[in-house]
């Protein structure tokens, strides 16, 4: 897959089929408007194109006073996840538009003359059930097929029943996360739940109890959601492409006084390599149980034993 990040660069292409969103996640539900994308394309003998957007529209129109992210935005995936997950759905080029208040400005008339036509050159536009594009979002299906004839470009509405039929939302999703249910996350994305980042020094208590953790650190996309507290079962995956089976608490650490939170992953199965300041990837399978406060670490080491066990039981 073709990814462009400079509109100015992006390439003239015979016959484009353009889509667009922000496809955070890249869910059950995009993946009905994609494969409708990639069939149009195939059957126009054409180029499938996705036209997302970068940073996330709400982290610049919802923006605090100073600048900041609303408190409440969470992403389901980070640009690098997104763009992975686009080109295994079989996308063959994206524009990544940088989202500015200026762009935000854009009216329906500049959206389409300056980004679909001057950028994409598109020549078939796919389009969700509801899609609004423009300031105040006054752009929509009836503008596109009025103006459409006259600058060389067709347009189809996805049904709405075909989306509605897989019931999936992005804000669906984030919130069996913020539950801690990993399972119904997985199975309105698709796939397992993915969260990354670097393993980072910590107080290294695990050690002394049998239980060696990498702690995974923020990763470069500090929105990114990070599930509720709590212990799962997950796949670990390491630098080089290796998967190791692993139980993971999300949490404070109540038994030794933490306060702050942390993400802990605990590989079961023997491993003994080092990973401090290598990237972690952690696919979450399923929650096991609550974090919990013991009366010392001789009864949390007893738990972990059987988190252990009851994990490795989830993976396989």
């Amino acid at each position: 897959m073709h990814v462009i990040h400079d509109p100015a660069a992006f390439p003239v292409l015979p016959a484009a089929v353009v889509t667009s969103g922000t496809f955070d996640g890249v869910h059950l539900g995009h993946r009905q408007i994609l494969d409708h994308l990639t069939a149009a394309a195939r059957a126009a003998h054409g180029q499938a194109v996705v036209l997302t957007y970068w940073p996330h529209p709400r982290a610049v129109l919802a923006s605090t006073p100073d600048g900041r992210p609303p408190a409440d935005l969470h992403l389901l995936s980070t640009l690098e996840e997104r763009i992975a997950l686009l080109a295994a759905a079989g996308i063959e080029y994206l524009l990544v538009q940088p989202f500015t208040p200026e762009f935000a400005a854009w009216t329906a008339a500049d959206y389409v003359q300056r980004l679909l036509l001057n950028t994409l050159h598109a020549r078939h536009l796919v389009i969700g059930y509801d899609h609004r594009f423009g300031t105040g979002r006054v752009g929509d299906l009836a503008y596109l097929q009025q103006i459409g004839p006259a600058s060389g470009f067709t347009v189809e509405e996805i049904p709405r029943q075909d989306v509605d039929a897989v019931g999936v939302s992005s804000t669906r999703i984030r919130r069996a996360l913020e539950a801690g249910d990993v399972a119904t996350a997985a199975r309105y994305l698709g796939r397992p739940y993915a969260l990354s980042g670097p393993v980072v020094r910590g107080q290294q208590l695990g050690r002394t109890i049998g239980y060696p953790t990498a702690n995974v650190g923020p990763g470069l996309e500090p929105l990114k959601l990070v599930p509720a507290n709590g212990v799962y079962a997950v796949w670990a995956e390491l630098p080089g492409g290796g998967r190791h089976p692993a139980m993971l608490n999300i949490g404070v650490r109540p038994t030794v006084g933490g306060t702050n939170r942390t993400v802990e992953a605990h590989l079961l199965g023997g491993f003994d390599g080092d990973l401090y300041d290598q990237p972690l990837t952690l696919y979450f399978v399923a929650r096991l149980r609550d974090e919990q406060k013991f009366a010392g670490l001789e009864a949390l080491k007893t738990q972990l034993a059987r988190d252990a066990m009851t994990a490795l039981a989830a993976l396989t």
